[in-house]
């Protein structure tokens, strides 16, 4: 018999904002593993019972105000084990990382630090942050054949990733520093799965809510779905909904879209 299971990424940059958005994305895609960033709200806040009304269930690493990561599995997935908060042995206060184990897939979201500007605290921080996140991803590919790491990685891995490359060059998101960050990752045994496929040229999936940047389509590719290789193989697709970037006023969308990939067993 054959199975497909949809994971997606979403940064919703806050989910108190956009709970109705989810809500509706999930009836109409039915993804089966859905990992959100920015919940922007603590754990104890988080509208468990509008999720399992919808048929899923949720582990939550979650903060007042910033950060904040969740993952959601439809409850005809095995319960999830080993659930992991944090980055192992790496003292941080920021809630940027969650993993969880259903059936023999491992699930990783990741809410990269942004960085702010080069040379600042801001940026040290991420580097650092980077830094032990590889060492823990070596690990978790180590132990799981079935290992997907998604989320906002705050890194556009190559010039194909940015609406004008000559801008960016040198900016956070972009640097040297970074992209080298997400080679060493593709280098544990990791696939992009996004560019396993033919794409459109300028296929983004965050754009500034400044300066008409969406209509523009001046954006972004960095949320992302990595897949260890014999996952990847199983991989069929990979979508951006850049429909879900749209919206204003009362109804107005993160600036993320969700990215989702498909695999078939």
């Amino acid at each position: 018999m054959v199975c497909c299971v949809k994971v997606t990424t979403w940064n919703v940059n806050s989910l108190a904002t956009r709970q109705a958005r989810v809500e509706r994305w999930l009836a109409r895609e039915h993804s089966d593993v859905l990992c959100l960033q920015e919940i922007k709200m603590e754990s104890e806040r988080f509208p468990h019972q509008a999720f399992a009304a919808l048929g899923y269930r949720a582990v939550v690493a979650g903060q007042k105000t910033y950060n904040g990561v969740a993952i959601l599995a439809r409850v005809t997935l095995p319960e999830p084990r080993d659930v992991q908060v944090g980055i192992p042995g790496f003292d941080d206060a920021q809630q940027r990382a969650i993993a969880a184990t259903y059936g023999d897939l491992r699930v990783v979201n990741l809410y990269v630090v942004n960085g702010q500007s080069v040379g600042s605290e801001k940026f040290a921080y991420k580097l650092a942050w980077l830094e032990a996140a590889t060492a823990w991803l070596a690990t978790e590919r180590a132990r799981h054949e079935r290992l997907v790491v998604v989320g906002d990685f705050n890194i556009a891995p190559t010039d194909e990733d940015v609406h004008d490359p000559a801008a960016w060059t040198g900016q956070v998101l972009c640097t040297d520093e970074e992209r080298a960050f997400f080679r060493r990752w593709l280098d544990l045994g990791l696939v992009d799965t996004f560019r396993r496929f033919p794409q459109p040229a300028k296929t983004f999936s965050w754009w500034d809510y400044r300066n008409l940047a969406f209509p523009k389509n001046l954006g972004l590719r960095i949320d992302h779905v990595l897949a260890s290789n014999p996952l990847a193989e199983r991989c069929t697709g990979v979508v951006i909904d850049r429909d879900e970037r749209k919206g204003k006023g009362e109804d107005k969308p993160s600036d993320h879209a969700p990215v989702t990939a498909t695999f078939t067993f």
